[in-house]
């Protein structure tokens, strides 16, 4: 923290003084979310208690302002964030063209997947930036990418490489994947198997589990049985809305560990992170928001904090030389996790190191040592340039 509060000092002592006028020009970010958005609805189970519901990603934004209050004064900007809820009727589309109108040109879309590929494939050729800080579909930065859209939030790829690469470090190669009904917990299998095969992990078997108390479906809903019958070293959890996997650990059949939904999870971010500045980022989101900042926090943060970088190096808030930077080589963003991030050209993929953790500590972080790439390490994570079905110019 010293010694990026050092460079910081450096930097503004750099700039010339007209910037430090009392009269700033302002800088709007806008904030996109829809009205009844099905993803942050509460979701009971049969008891009543409630399982893996999701906050708005809203207050990493507004932290990702307020850090930006010091150096904004510096450069002469004041830096604001525009909350929009659009309501049913109101395409994003729409909103985006009337505040752009305004002047406002950086989007972060907090909005249901189908909305986010419709907007960014209506925009895609328009001077502005759209970031997408709540989806890892790999779609998203393959045959639906666009050259407007930019990711903070890491890859379902990116996220099953990580964890692809604990389990080839510890030789627990052979792989027993469960996985749920959802379409959720089928496209995590799906890219965890992926990742597996990336990687020569073995799976043994995928199986199927339901939520049910029907007796005829005994052998999907008994765990020691689900678990029975086939060699594996670690079992795979695909199941998104979390009713099996709190009751999984300690009743498969054989004493073995368990990564995916559940036990070891790969994220961009955790509470529990120590290191890196992390411990002070996490207490002043929890000062503002009163509750842990979440991975999709930490990419609603890295959002507005990247910009405001482009901005400082740049001297600009041209879109075209901001998006030019911030697909360039200059790029170096500080991810508090202990490498630099930056994007990547071919597809607008933030690259980060990603947390393994467990429910109240952060194991480890990939990439893992060992894990080389010819040009940059991060990009051992996730769907290197040959493999892209994106190529952007």
């Amino acid at each position: 923290m010293i010694i990026r509060l050092a460079l910081l000092l450096c930097l503004l002592a750099t700039l010339p003084s007209p910037v430090f006028s009392a009269e700033r020009e302002v800088f709007d970010f806008a904030y996109l979310m829809r009205d009844g958005d099905p993803a942050y609805a509460r979701h009971r189970a049969y008891t009543g208690l409630s399982l893996r519901d999701r906050q708005r990603p809203l207050e990493g934004a507004r932290l990702g302002i307020r850090d930006s209050k010091i150096i904004g004064r510096a450069l002469g900007y004041r830096f604001g964030l525009r909350e929009e809820s659009l309501p049913e009727g109101v395409s994003a589309v729409a909103r985006i063209d009337a505040l752009s109108a305004e002047g406002v040109q950086v989007f972060l879309l907090d909005l249901p997947l189908a909305e986010v590929t419709e907007t960014a494939r209506a925009l895609a050729d328009r001077d502005l930036l759209l970031f997408n800080i709540r989806h890892p579909d790999d779609s998203l930065r393959g045959a639906e990418c666009a050259p407007v859209l930019f990711h903070t939030l890491p890859s379902q790829a990116m996220l099953m490489d990580a964890l692809a690469q604990v389990l080839l470090k510890k030789n627990w190669r052979k792989v027993l994947i469960l996985e749920g009904q959802d379409p959720a917990d089928t496209t995590l299998s799906t890219a965890f198997q992926a990742a597996a095969r990336k990687f020569g992990l073995k799976v043994t078997d995928v199986r199927s589990f339901v939520l049910s108390n029907d007796p005829r479906q005994r052998d999907q809903t008994n765990l020691p049985i689900l678990t029975s019958g086939v060699d594996y070293d670690v079992v795979f959890l695909a199941d998104s809305v979390g009713e099996v996997g709190r009751y999984l650990p300690y009743n498969t059949k054989d004493p073995r560990p368990i990564v995916g939904s559940e036990g070891l999870t790969p994220a961009a971010w955790h509470w529990t992170w120590e290191r890196h500045g992390a411990p002070q980022l996490n207490q002043r989101f929890d000062k503002l928001a009163g509750r842990r900042m979440t991975s999709e926090d930490w990419a609603a943060w890295a959002a507005v904090a990247v910009v405001v970088e482009a901005i400082t190096r740049t001297k600009s808030r041209d879109v075209g030389e901001l998006r030019t930077f911030l697909r360039g080589d200059a790029l170096t963003f500080d991810t508090y996790k202990g490498l630099a991030g930056s994007f990547r050209p071919w597809d607008n993929q933030l690259r980060q190191p990603i947390l393994l953790h467990i429910h109240n500590a952060v194991i480890d972080r990939a990439p893992l040592e060992g894990f080389l790439h010819q040009t940059n390490t991060l990009d051992s994570l996730g769907i290197d340039k040959p493999e892209s079905a994106c190529n952007l110019p």
